[in-house]
């Protein structure tokens, strides 16, 4: 068994960085990146501090949402490489002291995959209830009025079955059927399969997704003062209903227990995405409380909004958690592969960029990092004819697609594709991009990448930052204040989260200033605080000399 995997909670606090693999790094030159291109460039990962690494799908698939679509849950696309590739990004990953966790997409399937070729065939073959199938109305309309996230009905018309299929993504991904038995065996299958392989985890995709309501109501509509962008563009009109009837069904703990079992049999630990704007913390809340359901959910909280974080904001959210998931614990990201990079999406400069990462690494959850924000990349402008995400051609121009946070890693300032390919990319490098590389970061004392490096190593220095609690979170102004407590270890977290400069008064107590290297200030000695335009000060408590 891996040696890495000895602590069962391992997972709690960790720092997790997110390689979408298309775009991490080429090696054979066909433009699209691949399993040995993440073994050549792992180092990179383990010197930021990470603890794992979550690889986007690389499953046999036909690409219709890039990967997203599996048509093989147990072999790699040739686009990536093979199962041999494969073993030796666990092994590099594990002799580097990497965790591996591997993006397990379990709600859908690609219609190429064998089991809907199969359940589509007849009404009574051996799968014909692996999928979710329904008859249509009198009329010949949907069954009911679900939507799709990509647009348009949620319900596609087979003329074989003379059935419609559920496909809450794209209509080459039809959901599997959760209230099937044999299906959730064989699901178990595929997640033994890849912990057997030496894996140590999961990010489970869109899991609050798996099951649906059996008797097909109807969603009531959403009122127009509480719909948001979080969960689909705004053009979307899956934005228009109140999703109570085709995800967040109650039974969807069930097989989240099953999976849990299996898990802890190998100490493997699962993030499971959360889709809901409505009700993501309390879903959040509901699978991860207790020791027998999910480690982790993935908040989109941080992740949606075009504004900077405001302390108010923070506050906010971190309340709703204690207050609807006191026991739940989330993983917190500013970035990922479907979300405009937050260095654009909130007009971050250097300074506030440093700051709201140091922030980050401090709050209670685990941390995912989506790869090249540690450089500083901002958000690629993708023209039309470059556009390959089918999201972006479904709502352009109002909504331009995922493409421009997906454009390949940029390695070597000076190299053709800045060393990702010696091919065409499958995405266009952004010439903007060519100068944050990492050899150029690497060379320069006061990039972004340095940074993230330090705050990383201060976050695992210090126990109540990874696994403490969080309490006295307070907004005053632009000010967030909170504190964070794991055992004697007490830390005073305060940020100004302003271009302007703040003072306020530290509480009474010996305190200690801490993580100096990564720009936190000290107080005066009556306990008035100058914070200036972005700046931390992060404060230990002294028990009697204890902690000095």
């Amino acid at each position: 068994m891996n040696m890495l995997r000895k602590d069962p909670d391992w997972w709690r606090g960790a720092v997790i960085y997110q390689i979408y693999p298309r775009s991490f790094q080429d090696t054979n030159g066909d433009g699209v990146g691949d399993l040995l291109g993440i073994v050549r460039r792992l180092p990179h990962v383990a010197s930021l501090g990470a603890d794992a690494i979550w690889i986007s799908p690389f499953f046999t698939s036909p690409m219709k949402d890039f990967g997203y679509d599996v048509a093989n849950y147990c072999d790699v696309d040739p686009m990536f490489g093979n199962l041999a590739d494969f073993d030796q990004v666990i092994a590099t990953a594990h002799a580097l002291g990497l965790k591996v966790m591997i993006d397990l997409v379990l709600s859908h399937t690609s219609d190429q995959h064998p089991w809907f070729q199969e359940s589509r065939a007849s009404r009574d073959n051996a799968r014909a209830d692996w999928y979710v199938w329904a008859d249509p109305k009198p009329d010949g309309t949907p069954p009911n009025n679900w939507l799709s996230i990509f647009g348009g009905s949620a319900w596609q018309w087979n003329a074989r079955r003379e059935q419609y299929y559920l496909h809450n993504f794209l209509v080459s991904q039809p959901d599997l059927n959760f209230h099937c038995p044999a299906v959730q065996e064989a699901l178990l299958g595929v997640a033994k399969f890849w912990l057997e392989r030496g894996v140590d985890g999961f990010r489970l995709d869109t899991i609050n997704f798996y099951m649906h309501d059996e008797q097909l109501r109807d969603n009531p509509p959403l009122p127009v003062e509480e719909r948001n962008d979080s969960t689909a563009p705004k053009v979307n009109p899956y934005n228009h209903q109140r999703h109570v009837y085709d995800k967040n069904h109650p039974k969807n703990v069930e097989f989240l227990r099953k999976l849990r079992t299996l898990m802890d049999n190998f100490n493997a630990a699962a993030v499971g995405e959360i889709g809901d704007s409505q009700r993501g913390l309390e879903i959040l809340g509901d699978y991860t409380s207790g020791t027998d359901k999910m480690q982790m959910s993935y908040a989109f909280e941080l992740l949606s909004g075009h504004a900077p974080l405001s302390a108010q904001y923070v506050a906010e959210v971190f309340r709703k958690v204690e207050a609807v998931a006191p026991e739940g614990w989330p993983c917190w990201a500013y970035s990922n592969h479907d979300v405009e990079r937050h260095i654009s999406r909130w007009h971050l400069s250097q300074a506030s960029a440093k700051c709201y990462e140091t922030l980050l690494m401090c709050l209670r959850g685990s941390v995912c990092l989506y790869q090249g924000e540690e450089l500083g990349l901002p958000e690629a402008e993708i023209a039309y004819e470059d556009l390959q995400d089918p999201y972006g051609k479904e709502f352009w121009p109002e909504f331009k697609g995922r493409d421009g946070c997906r454009t390949p890693m940029v390695w070597e300032a000076e190299a053709p594709y800045a060393g990702f390919t010696t091919g065409k990319p499958w995405l266009p490098v952004p010439s903007v991009h060519h100068h944050l590389a990492v050899d150029a970061a690497e060379t320069d004392p006061g990039a972004l990448l340095h940074h993230y490096r330090r705050v990383i190593a201060f976050r695992k220095h210090h126990k109540a930052l990874q696994a403490g609690v969080m309490t006295e979170i307070q907004a005053l102004g632009d000010l967030l204040s909170f504190r964070r407590k794991s055992g004697e270890e007490e830390i005073l977290c305060l940020f100004n989260l302003s271009d302007a400069p703040l003072e306020t008064t530290v509480p009474a107590g010996d305190w200690v200033t801490i993580g100096g290297e990564i720009g936190s200030t000290r107080p005066l000695a009556d306990h008035r605080l100058h914070l200036g335009p972005w700046q931390p000060s992060i404060l230990l408590l002294n028990h009697g000399g204890r902690n000095g």
